[in-house]
């Protein structure tokens, strides 16, 4: 008897993904359990394992290919196969949180309507959604009633609900007063169509995928969404790189990497515990502001599948040393493709640091629902006029440091900013003060 196994739902509203490898072929005889392949999403390579024990009979996806929800990957001949345990196991694979699997077998029922309804008794139904869909519908005030699914079996995604709130019409034409507050301004409701560019001269097409499309749909929706402003300074890190190479030798054969990001973080987080408000997110559809009473950092880091921003855990509570080791294997995950969902979420800051790769000043884009992103310029020697100890002025070489601080004015002002910045450099250029202020 043949046994067809499909793409399961890997929760987090995830529908879509790439191959990136296919571990069997045809005629190999595998038992339950067993890896069967690896699947890129929006989120992270999943490795899914068999829930079948038998022999391989047909591969009908190679690397590269993209698949759906329900598409057929592999199909079994004989054996015994495990069809209730394939949604679990794929979204333990994907993620540790031990509530995800549970939560969205619940919100998916058999033979649930394409649109919710109205209950017998007047109430309405609850519209099938995963958590993560659920909370962007909340930031965007849309009500998940309204929205039109097109995930399996009704399931609303989140590219449903963005599709909803910007489709949604303007207050006094039939939209609500929650989703008129989160509309972007004088945006279309729809890309207008590009021109055949190939009349001009030969073209080149390249899917958009995986990270690099969840980069893009992350990036319109932050733009959209938050009025940016940024607040740029310099911070003289001369003593701090030389601490960090009188260190970083005894810090790597402990298996850590101590970088000026991570004396950065630490940094940050004195910074974030002294201006609460770049630690939080605003909830437009409620009119209040949630601080967040831990401070984990995201890091974007630049990988082959693109920029990838795992996040470092409790940043004002771990030592510098610790950190580093974190840091070191976030890294190293992240640029060998194998980032599990959970070191992807929960960031409240992030910081970028464009000096990794020579740059300077630039102005990076908030990660939404996050308020505020630091970017990091490459540090460089220049003269600096300061003065020498009679007090009279002397310019000498000290290694200088770019800042930039992209910020919500929604729920943070230019003061608020310059304080912050005053307060990293205050931090960076005295490395035994940072130590005392976290």
């Amino acid at each position: 008897m043949a046994f067809e196994f499909k793409l399961p739902d890997l929760g987090e509203g995830i529908h879509e993904g790439e191959i990136v490898e296919v571990f069997v072929t045809v005629g190999d005889k595998i038992a339950e359990g067993d890896p069967l392949l690896e699947v890129e999403t929006d989120k992270a390579v999943t490795a899914i394992p068999s829930p079948y024990t038998g022999a391989v009979s047909e591969v009908r996806v190679a690397a590269g290919d993209a698949v759906h929800v329900g598409d057929v990957l592999v199909v079994f001949e004989g054996g015994a196969a495990q069809p209730a345990a394939t949604d679990k196991t794929a979204a333990q694979s994907q993620s540790s949180t031990p509530q995800a699997a549970p939560a969205e077998a619940a919100l998916k029922p058999a033979g649930r309507p394409a649109q919710a309804e109205p209950a017998g008794d007047g109430r309405r139904r609850p519209v099938p959604a995963s958590p993560a869909t659920r909370r962007l519908a909340r930031e965007l005030g849309v009500d998940l009633q309204a929205v039109r699914p097109t995930g399996p079996e009704g399931l609303v995604t989140a590219e449903d609900v963005r599709r909803h709130a910007e489709n949604a019409l303007p207050a006094g034409e039939g939209g609500t007063e929650a989703e008129t507050q989160m509309l972007p301004v004088n945006l279309p409701a729809t890309t207008p169509a590009l021109p055949d560019f190939a009349q001009w001269g030969p073209v080149e097409t390249e899917p958009l995928r995986s990270v690099r499309k969840a980069t893009a749909r992350q990036m319109a929706l932050s733009w959209s969404q938050i009025p940016h402003v940024s607040n740029q300074g310099e911070v003289d890190v001369t003593a701090l790189e030389a601490l960090r190479r009188r260190h970083a030798p005894q810090v790597a054969q402990d298996g850590g990497r101590l970088t000026l990001t991570v004396l950065a973080a630490k940094a940050a987080a004195a910074a974030l515990k002294r201006f609460p408000r770049f630690n939080a997110s605003l909830d437009m559809a409620r009119e209040r502001i949630i601080y967040k009473r831990y401070c984990h950092v995201g890091i974007a880091v630049a990988s082959p599948r693109g920029l990838i921003v795992p996040v470092l855990r409790d940043v004002d509570r771990k030592s510098i040393r610790e950190l580093a080791s974190d840091f070191q294997g976030l890294v190293a995950r992240a640029r060998a493709g194998k980032t599990p969902l959970e070191e992807l979420q929960g960031g409240t800051f992030t910081i970028t640091n464009a000096g990794a790769v020579g740059g300077g000043y630039f102005t990076p884009i908030i990660n939404f629902p996050q308020v505020a992103i630091l970017g990091l310029g490459r540090a460089a020697l220049k003269p600096v006029v300061r003065s020498d100890a009679a007090g009279a002025p002397e310019i000498v070489p000290r290694l200088m440091m770019p800042l930039v601080l992209s910020f919500d004015h929604r729920i943070a002002d230019g003061a608020d900013a310059i304080g912050f910045i005053q307060t990293m450099a205050a931090c960076l250029e005295d490395p035994e003060a940072m130590l005392l202020s976290v």
